[in-house]
């Protein structure tokens, strides 16, 4: 039997890479991915997603949910009054004594996101789906969705929701930022179609908490990230 996957895509780097070592490992017409709208405040990512899978020639399914979330002042919405934290996220989380989510953190967007792709990927006949979660997002439970114990759990719940028929996959729960993108230089992940930056302008900011990351994982590569290329 043939194995099919979804792929939960949002145009970042590490979704990205997911969708490209899936793609490696099981072929393009056995994989498809899902971008979800949630709200955010701009849809660079959201064109990304689509730009990266045209790329690798997968079927794309987008999904609206940002009514669930159209209660949350989380300063990546719409519509939110707070403004993005331009720290690290070590900066924003020793502020909490160590631990603790930080001011980008959607509540629970992301165990929403993997309930709805979980049942999308039953009705498309797919028996995973996988995430990009890393470590660094879970350090200090900063984003606690992006967890082991979280994908653990979640796995659980989706096997068991779904009559075993849907698994949970995390490629990189155990790496670092760093490892993803050495990963995807050695598959040629087009990374100059992807989106990290919190804010929606013409370049990345530089400065905020995920283009911190982005930054430095190229940096522990020797490499450059291509959006920050002259």
């Amino acid at each position: 039997m043939v194995m099919k996957i979804t792929v939960l895509l949002s145009g970042g780097l590490d979704s990205s890479t997911c969708l490209a070592l899936a793609v490696k490992r099981y072929g393009a017409e056995n994989v498809s991915a899902l971008c979800i709208h949630y709200g955010q405040k701009h849809e660079k990512e959201l064109k990304s997603a689509a730009a990266v899978a045209e790329y690798y020639g997968v079927k794309l399914t987008t999904l609206n949910l940002a009514d669930i979330f159209s209660g949350s002042n989380c300063s990546l919405m719409k519509g939110s009054t707070e403004s993005i934290d331009h720290r690290s996220y070590a900066e924003q989380l020793n502020e909490k004594g160590g631990s603790g989510t930080v001011s980008t953190y959607v509540p629970f967007r992301n165990g929403i996101m993997l309930s709805a792709a979980a049942g999308i990927a039953q009705i498309h006949g797919a028996s995973e789906v996988w995430y990009g979660a890393h470590r660094d997002d879970a350090a200090g439970r900063a984003y606690p969705d992006c967890s082991e114990e979280f994908v653990k759990h979640m796995g659980n719940a989706i096997f068991e929701g779904t009559g075993g028929e849907i698994r949970l996959y995390a490629p990189f729960i155990d790496k670092n930022k760093a490892d993803i993108v050495k990963t995807g230089l050695e598959l040629g992940v087009p990374y100059e179609l992807t989106w990290s930056c919190y804010e929606g302008g013409e370049k990345p900011c530089g400065t905020c908490g995920t283009c911190i990351d982005r930054s430095n994982a190229f940096r522990l590569n020797n490499a450059t990230d291509p959006l920050l290329a002259e």
